[in-house]
């Protein structure tokens, strides 16, 4: 393993440097205070403390709450370092949970974990890390930071079952400067290990699932408990020929792609959710053909560096999809409406979710995808 301090890309020497870790209380986070403590600068590791399932979570690993915020503690203990618990469940609940309830509810597929790193992490926390006097915030996502001429960009971790630069798009270049990921060039395996030799007691927990505020992946059922009169039931009606094909329990059980759960038989081939209609409560079902799309509408873009002009383009319109080539109509950045046209059709396209834009491994920026258009 190379020079931990050159893990964080720090300034000045370490020994003259404060690092701030973000630690959920996985191994991953818990790798990075490690790291940053081996490196000889001053650590300070902070948990938001995010929500409370207390016991009824029933597993760990869901991150920023109960066992999680503990195994963070017990980390910075045996390291000896400070670590501190902020309480931002009111401020996650309303720019989070509540945005992701209501985005259901108007038949969205909403992306939290997107939210929540343009929210409580990549600005409270960096805010507190400022305030800390930190010389960098340093967190355990699989991502790389890369400094050129032309600034700093952000690229694709090098372990591509890792990668979460999707997750990302969302960074602004003045974060970047601040931010530090020394897990992006690592394969989780030598993760694992460097937790193993350095004693962590996190070396052996499993990794987080599903969204951490879902921890049994039951989506119906959490946005049931915050929204609990907005699941009204409606009609399963054929896309093409707008028959009646069945009746549902409320357009938060489904979907934009989805096959399972239709409960609609005596059809000669399997039907997938197209759309889903909120004011009308109607859930939109066709064959798979239905579901190609040749261009996704986007809002309120963000751009990280210059935009290469000539280098192909590639999106991923879902976290576990690969990248596919399009073209780009309009100024991606500031906000601004774009368009993304792919080169062939794609499939399973969602309003709500976003679009996260490549040229080659560099992140250029991305958009949550407003409307699609049909194939």
């Amino acid at each position: 393993m190379m020079d931990p301090g050159k893990l964080f890309d720090l300034p000045r020497p370490a020994n003259l440097c404060r690092i701030v870790v973000a630690m959920s209380g996985g191994v991953d986070s818990s790798v990075v205070a490690a790291l940053a403590a081996a490196s000889g600068a001053e650590v300070i590791g902070i948990t938001l403390q995010l929500y409370d399932h207390g016991a009824a979570s029933g597993r760990k690993g869901a991150c920023c709450a109960g066992d999680d915020i503990r195994d963070a503690r017990g980390v910075a203990d045996r390291l000896g370092f400070a670590h501190y618990v902020f309480d931002h469940e009111n401020d996650f609940r309303e720019s989070v949970v509540d945005r992701f309830a209501d985005d259901y509810l108007a038949g969205r597929t909403p992306i939290p974990c997107i939210r929540c790193n343009m929210g409580p992490k990549f600005t409270d926390l960096l805010r507190m890390a400022r305030d800390l006097g930190a010389d960098c915030l340093a967190t355990g996502h699989y991502v790389r930071r890369m400094e050129s001429d032309e600034g700093v960009t952000l690229n694709r971790a090098i372990d591509p079952a890792r990668d979460q630069s999707y997750f990302l798009y969302g960074t602004t270049p003045e974060q970047l400067s601040f931010l530090r990921f020394p897990l992006g060039g690592l394969p989780k395996s030598d993760v694992r290990a460097i937790a193993a030799t350095m004693g962590l007691g996190v070396a052996t927990k499993p990794d987080s699932q599903d969204i951490c505020f879902v921890p049994d992946g039951d989506y119906a059922r959490v946005v049931t408990a915050i929204r609990p009169h907005g699941a009204l039931p409606g009609d399963i009606v054929h896309a093409a020929t707008g028959e009646v094909l069945g009746a549902h329990k409320g357009i938060i059980h489904f979907t934009v792609g989805q096959r399972r759960g239709l409960e609609v038989g005596g059809q000669p081939a399997p039907l997938y959710v197209i759309e889903l209609d909120a004011p009308g409560r109607r859930v939109l079902v066709g064959p798979r053909e239905m579901l190609a799309v040749c261009a996704a509408h986007l809002e309120d873009t963000n751009r990280i560096g210059a935009l290469p002009a000539g280098t192909p383009l590639t999106a991923k319109v879902r976290s576990l999809a690969k990248p596919v080539p399009i073209t780009l109509d309009g100024a991606l950045g500031d906000g601004a409406a774009v368009t993304i046209r792919f080169a062939t059709p794609e499939y399973g396209v969602a309003p709500g979710q976003a679009a996260v834009i490549y040229a080659g491994d560099r992140v250029v920026g991305g958009g949550w995808i407003e409307r699609t258009e049909k194939s």
